[in-house]
């Protein structure tokens, strides 16, 4: 009877529609990787005439180029520190604030709330002028930080709501029994909260990490050094470079996405625990 049971699921028309759309989201999405990586596998003229099958004559050397080069490595190690600097400040001023408005009670608090999510209205782009005088004000021109603390400010609305709705779901009677005992919201917080948000702090970190990974407006307008360029602004050089070697450039593309696509694969479980918690109610 289970296999019966199980057999009718699998036609039934909605698990059907569900499949259908899942598989043509999968196509939309992986096409173009895929288009991508194998592009940088080819010669310029093959990949003129076969833009998206497999490639005749595999030509590593497009990656290994690429791979010895001190730029690319160059251009990984500014974004990296420029991600990891954004996720480490976001994710402390973010966990500290979310715990704040989940448990403190004060006066004002919905209204400060409200206006932090106010935020979330506004890109960047809109704020590019005032931002580059202040953090020139700030003497933090040509630097990591006067890219990363800008990410760090328009990350903070998004993460704080995802890390408050995760720290109300955490019992009360936690916190009461922690108060009576004698331990103070700071302890609390970092003994009790903290551990058992490891789900949602990857959900903000991953995607923190991306967001900045995959900055460019902020670097452009913030950097003037080449030495400090992340890997946006470096393929935009690369590009200018080599403007019609294609084939390379599919290739520099590939290599400099890759971190952004392992991190998610080692994130993905925590990445769906932290977005789905509170979702369903016992």
């Amino acid at each position: 009877m289970s296999d019966v049971g199980t057999t009718r699921a699998l036609f039934d028309p909605a698990v059907l529609f569900k499949a259908a759309f899942l598989g043509i989201v999968a196509i939309f999405v992986l096409v173009p990787l895929l288009a991508t990586l194998l592009g940088g596998f080819k010669s310029l003229g093959e990949l003129r005439v076969n833009p998206f099958g497999l490639p005749q004559h595999w030509e590593w050397q497009n990656y290994a180029d690429i791979l010895f080069s001190g730029r690319y490595w160059q251009l990984l190690r500014n974004s990296l520190i420029i991600s990891t600097l954004t996720v480490t400040l976001t994710l402390i001023t973010a966990s500290m604030a979310a715990f704040t408005f989940a448990h403190v009670r004060f006066y004002g608090s919905s209204m400060l709330l409200s206006y932090l999510t106010i935020g979330l209205l506004f890109p960047a782009a809109t704020a590019v002028l005032p931002l580059f005088i202040r953090v020139r004000d700030l003497g933090l021109l040509d630097t990591y930080f006067g890219v990363a603390l800008p990410q760090v400010a328009f990350s903070l609305a998004m993460s704080v709501l995802l890390l408050r709705r995760f720290f109300k779901d955490i019992p009360y009677e936690l916190l009461e029994a922690a108060l009576v005992d004698g331990c103070s919201y700071i302890k609390f917080f970092r003994y009790v909260t903290l551990p058992l948000s490891r789900p949602i702090l990857a959900t903000v970190g991953t995607i923190t990490f991306v967001n900045s990974w995959n900055a460019y407006l902020l670097p452009l307008v913030m950097l003037n050094t080449d030495a400090l360029y992340p890997w946006p602004l470096g393929i935009m050089v690369y590009q200018g470079e080599y403007s019609s070697e294609w084939h390379l450039i599919l290739a520099f593309i590939t290599l400099t996405i890759l971190p952004t696509i392992i991190l998610f694969l080692l994130a993905q479980k925590h990445i769906v625990a932290g977005l789905t918690a509170g979702a369903v109610k016992g």
